[in-house]
């Protein structure tokens, strides 16, 4: 007795069945075609991506590519600019003359051919930290055509119109230029958007953007807040504005007497207090003070809430200080109770990790968490937010921990890296990702892949560079026994100057 069947069992259409066959061999080849586009894409990416480098041999000055090889001879005088590593503008300056102060300038690409040259000048606009750390704008370069400047892109375009008398950056902020007009001043942003026209005497920054609004000077030598749309936020009737404010509140200078005042100019706080150093990340916390050279807590009542008794205090979180006293840091609370013993020579916090890093008297580093717990000792070679990572040197080893204070393998935390360091005996070598030994055990001293790929090397007091493959491309031949920091592209080594970025050869 045959079996029934529940549904009749269709035949092959063999003509679909070629059909679909074609069907996904046309996909097959069109994610192939795709794919090589991406691919040539990326490799154009690449090539497109290649840095370029300040250069110095011979007491001449040149630029360099990612790899070492030079792209501009070192045959200048004065060090060559390059606003963006990125793109192939560099910004010479020749024919100086000290006594008169004159000098001419050029742009150069990549085939040291003269680009720009409808400008009687063209420079970087360069800008300065707190703490004088130097910078370019990346974008942006000023222009000048008879005695008159503006602002263009990379590539030439213009962006703002060569009818300014001054174009300078504001100090410390970036993406906000500073325009002069017939005396009067205002910003302009690195796109050319006017953000204020140019009508006051004098601008200056507020806090550490572009975002944060700015302080202005007007005729009668009294000054006041604008928002970067230039809206009034302070009114201009002030002899002086300090950059301390937060929540809405303003420290002004008043017939020779500091005081704090709400955007409106209701004033907040004026009695017993030399100088308000800062406004503490809850208003309702007061500030902190100065009386004579002492720091302390008030509220905006008037009310004391940490005598001034510390040497500095600067809030860390909400409600948190690290303060000196005697010489020495601690952290503690604003019921003034001692949260870290006063005993360390620098505090610092990093809000985004909730970190405390304590250093000692011996540059030794002890990591604590958010609630005061030291978590890792040792000296302290990197700490990245963004990436959430960092770097110590323990016992004569570096090793890697994320912000859980979880030991990570080196090769997670550098993913595009191809060599690692690795310690023996006392010795250094490299090693791949799988720990293969690829470099032996030779060296006194190594640093960590750059992001050129470059390992710096040390033997007998000298160091040298091994390239990504690990082969020595540069003997240890250099004494940088006074560097700073100790980095290699190709041959050429780091400049002393920090500030300067440029790259060194004998």
């Amino acid at each position: 007795m045959s079996r029934g069947r529940r549904y009749e069992e269709p035949k092959l259409n063999m003509k679909k069945v070629f059909a679909v066959i074609i069907a996904i061999m046309v996909v097959i080849m069109f994610i192939f075609i795709i794919k090589g586009i991406l691919t040539k894409g990326e490799e154009q990416g690449k090539i497109a991506s290649k840095d370029y480098l300040a250069a110095f041999k011979d007491n001449k000055w040149g630029v360099i590519d990612e790899v070492g090889n030079i792209v501009i001879d070192p045959s200048y005088a004065e060090m060559i600019v390059i606003p963006n590593s990125k793109n192939d503008v560099f910004l010479c300056t020749y024919n100086v003359n000290y006594d008169e102060g004159t000098y001419q300038t050029k742009a150069l690409n990549s085939k040291n051919e003269e680009i720009l040259k409808e400008y009687d000048q063209v420079e970087a606009i360069q800008n300065k930290d707190k703490n004088n750390n130097l910078w370019y704008e990346s974008n942006v370069i000023r222009v000048e055509k008879e005695k008159k400047y503006g602002i263009i892109d990379l590539k030439g375009k213009e962006l703002l119109a060569c009818q300014y008398d001054e174009i300078i950056a504001l100090e410390g902020i970036k993406n906000a230029l500073k325009i002069n007009k017939d005396g009067k001043y205002g910003i302009v942003d690195n796109e050319g958007k006017i953000m204020l026209k140019p009508e006051y005497e004098d601008i200056k920054a507020l806090g550490k953007d572009n975002k944060a609004g700015f302080i202005v000077k007007v005729l009668n030598e009294k000054y006041g807040v604008v928002d970067f749309l230039g809206n009034s936020i302070l009114e201009p009737k002030y002899d002086e504005i300090t950059n301390v404010y937060g929540n809405d509140l303003y420290v002004v200078k008043q017939e020779g007497k500091q005081i704090l005042v709400k955007k409106d100019g209701t004033e907040v706080l004026s009695n017993g207090v030399d100088k308000i150093a800062a406004i503490l990340k809850n208003p309702e916390n007061g500030v902190i003070y100065q009386k004579g050279t002492q720091y302390g807590v008030m509220k905006q009542t008037g009310e004391i809430t940490i005598e001034p008794n510390y040497e500095e205090l600067k809030e860390a979180k909400s409600g948190i200080l690290i303060a000196k006293k005697d010489g020495k840091y601690g952290i503690v609370d604003l019921e003034k109770n001692i949260k870290v013993e006063f005993k360390y020579a620098a505090i610092s916090y990093h809000e985004k990790a909730d970190l405390y890093i304590m250093e000692n008297e011996n540059f030794k580093n002890e990591i604590m968490n958010g609630d005061y717990q030291v978590k890792q000792t040792g000296i302290l070679m990197d700490l990245d937010e963004d990436k959430g990572y960092l770097e110590l040197r323990q016992d004569e080893e570096i090793k890697y921990y994320n912000f859980k204070f979880e030991e990570k393998n080196v090769a997670e935390i550098f993913t595009s890296h191809t060599l690692f360091l690795s310690k023996k005996d006392g010795k250094y070598g490299l090693v791949d990702k799988n720990g293969t030994v690829v470099v032996d055990y030779i060296y006194d001293d190594a640093t960590k892949q750059n992001s050129y790929g470059y390992v710096g090397v040390k033997k007998d007091g000298k160091w040298g560079a091994i390239d990504s493959k690990g082969n020595l491309i540069q003997e240890p031949i250099y004494d940088l026994e006074d560097y700073l920091k100790i980095d290699f592209v190709g041959r050429w080594h780091l400049g002393k100057d920090l500030n300067m970025n440029y790259y060194n050869q004998l």
